[in-house]
């Protein structure tokens, strides 16, 4: 005969425990949930690709800005490492003319210093030369002669010296 036991009364509770979920739809709902979940996913990896390419764009414009940045920069030292030449043989030059100029300069008041020196000896030798002429005229001409004689002497040397 027909026993009651335990294992009747766990496979009938299995039966009815399979019933209950079939008329629940637990296995729809289940598959609408990873379906759902599988969506999810889905559109995260298209986020995801989306905006790593969107970072690779971005990178390859840095990279690009980059690259221009460094040649501008090497162009501006270039340019200031020329300007700098430029200034340097400026002030190569202009240290030349001045010295050029100054060694000119003192060149012209050595020469006119020796031109001075000349002329003064010239008027002191002159002057000597009138007061030693003077005195011996004074000892052996007399007074009308020797003043003749004087005049005649002053008018020639200040003929010479224009």
């Amino acid at each position: 005969m027909f026993h009651f036991d335990e294992t009747l009364f766990a496979f009938v509770g299995l039966l009815i425990f399979i019933a209950l979920i079939v008329y629940l739809k637990v296995p729809g709902m289940m598959a609408k949930s990873l379906d759902d979940r599988a969506d999810q996913i889905r559109n995260e990896l298209a986020e995801a690709k989306r905006l790593r390419e969107e970072a690779q764009h971005l990178l390859a414009e840095y990279q690009r800005k980059r690259k221009e940045a460094e040649a501008e920069a090497a162009q501006i030292v270039a340019a200031a490492e020329r300007e700098a030449e430029m200034l340097r043989e400026e002030a190569k030059r202009k240290t030349e003319e001045f010295v050029a100029n100054r060694t000119a300069v003192s060149e012209q008041k050595i020469k006119q210093a020796e031109a001075d020196a000349m002329k003064a000896v010239r008027v002191a030798a002159v002057d000597l030369a009138i007061s030693a002429a003077e005195n011996v005229l004074a000892g052996k001409v007399n007074g009308k002669l020797q003043s003749d004689l004087f005049q005649n002497a002053i008018g020639e040397v200040k003929a010479r010296m224009n």
